[in-house]
């Protein structure tokens, strides 16, 4: 599990309010009522939402749909009026916001404005990025924004390793931006972004893990993370498929093909906590629906806090509840999608 800074847990506390802590006692009722009814309740509103700023990217890693331009849907910008009018409907329950789902949020030209216009309604915000885009003045503008976590992939720490899974990326500058916000926290005496390595475990790379510590120590990063990656053509075996056990979500059976080694509960946190809006306003279920293929209400003809009750929600929380195998996008969920420190 994740450590747990100090400073990063306070600043998060100070988010909190009563209104907020009511509606995730709310929440946090209704899912273990669902558990014991096996009968689908929802009280409350979504705390916890990642917003899509773009679906461009200017890498072309190949588990990633935005990498490898493979979007069914279409693709696009979150727009600034949009997201702040919808900050607006839910800000008062709202508690935590990651500006993430595909793409590189750098790539909209609003990202920061709109990190600045969340951190006003005193939302934790939390973003991910490749780094390439952390130039001097975007990192002296994000620690303004008041933007609270930044997540920086670094998927290895020389060039010829790096490249393998980051197609197209380099890693001077992955490291020139890390340390252009750790100078700019610095220089104005700031507490945030807490920053953070995460380091997606891939073959190529599990010989590094070492040394991306001694890197981030050496930088002034706050902590690394390991992730476990999401890797979708498995069965049979997968190049990117790691050694190390604890680094992969999957097992080698006895007649050579791969299973995932976590077997799927039917019942799932996110479906009462979170929700993933879309740069168009789409509201899927999760972060696994990168295609949006689980529509569940569209934020151009009805409101979030309508969409969240609706007979649609309802039924994908009752079809989880049946049998959660038999959903395609939860298939490849399990615990690997959880990261450590170490």
């Amino acid at each position: 599990m994740p450590g747990i800074n100090i400073n990063d847990s306070l600043n998060f506390m100070s988010k909190l309010t009563f209104r907020r802590c009511w509606n995730g006692v709310k929440v946090l009722s209704s899912f273990y009522l669902t558990r014991w009814l096996s009968k689908p309740l929802q009280w409350g509103l979504p705390f916890s939402i990642s917003f899509e700023p773009t679906t461009s990217c200017n890498l072309r890693c190949p588990e990633c749909p935005s990498g490898m331009r493979a979007f069914t849907r279409p693709t696009g910008m979150l727009e600034k009026n949009f997201f702040t009018e919808t900050i607006e409907e839910l800000h008062k329950e709202m508690l935590y916001l990651i500006f993430y789902f595909q793409g590189e949020p750098y790539l909209n030209p609003d990202f920061l404005d709109m990190v600045r216009f969340a951190s006003s309604k005193k939302i934790y915000t939390a973003t991910s990025t490749n780094a390439h885009y952390l130039n001097d003045e975007n990192a002296r503008r994000t620690v303004e924004s008041g933007l609270d976590r930044l997540i920086i992939s670094i998927d290895g720490t020389t060039q010829d390793v790096y490249e393998q899974y980051r197609i197209g990326g380099n890693l001077e500058k992955v490291l020139e931006g890390t340390r252009n916000i750790v100078k700019w926290k610095k220089e104005l005496k700031s507490k945030t972004p807490y920053i953070f390595f995460q380091f997606l475990v891939v073959k190529p790379n599990e010989h590094q893990i070492d040394d991306v510590k001694r890197l981030a120590k050496e930088i002034g990063v706050d902590d690394v993370r390991f992730k476990t990656a999401q890797i979708y053509d498995y069965k049979n075996g997968n190049p990117l498929i790691p050694d190390i056990d604890k680094f992969s979500r999957y097992k080698r059976q006895a007649d050579g093909t791969y299973s995932i080694k976590n077997s799927l509960e039917n019942q799932c946190w996110k479906l009462w906590h979170a929700c993933v809006i879309t740069w168009d306003g789409l509201v899927v279920p999760c972060c696994f629906d990168k295609d949006a293929d689980y529509k569940l209400g569209d934020l151009k003809s009805k409101s979030l806090r309508t969409i969240w009750h609706d007979k649609e929600y309802r039924a994908f929380r009752q079809k989880l509840i049946l049998g959660r195998k038999n959903i395609d996008i939860c298939a490849n969920c399990s615990e690997g999608t959880k990261v450590w420190s170490e």
